[in-house]
């Protein structure tokens, strides 16, 4: 029916300007790791407390396996990871509707990808 095309390319659009925005989220995600990260990249730093903090732990090698709390670098990649799953399940989405070979559909993707582009 032409309501439910109407309704289908609106939905395929909608997918494609939200796979625009998870792909932006994740590129900002991104800087702020990066700018998270400490200067030395050595594993020391990485794994040491931040300065002020003392570990409760020192002496257990058991508690010393699995920190109290992780350095924000951590969750900024905890959350990337997040992004890009997301992204590629709205990809795998809009492909699949695209590959159903409906010009409609296919001009939905591609209007819904550029104006979350623009966005």
């Amino acid at each position: 029916s032409p309501a439910g095309m109407v309704l289908s390319v609106l939905v395929i659009l909608l997918l494609s300007v939200l796979y625009e925005a998870v792909k932006m989220g994740k590129a900002v995600l991104l800087r702020r790791a990066l700018l998270a990260l400490p200067r030395s990249l050595s594993q020391e730093a990485l794994t040491e407390p931040q300065e002020g903090h003392s570990s409760p732990a020192q002496g257990s090698p058991s508690l010393m396996a699995f920190p109290i709390s992780f350095p924000r670098w951590f969750w900024f990649h905890v959350g990337q990871t997040l992004f890009h799953v997301l992204q590629v399940v709205l990809g795998y989405m809009v492909m699949l509707a695209v590959m159903s070979y409906n010009a409609w559909i296919f001009l939905g993707a591609i209007a819904g990808s550029t104006l979350g582009y623009f966005l």
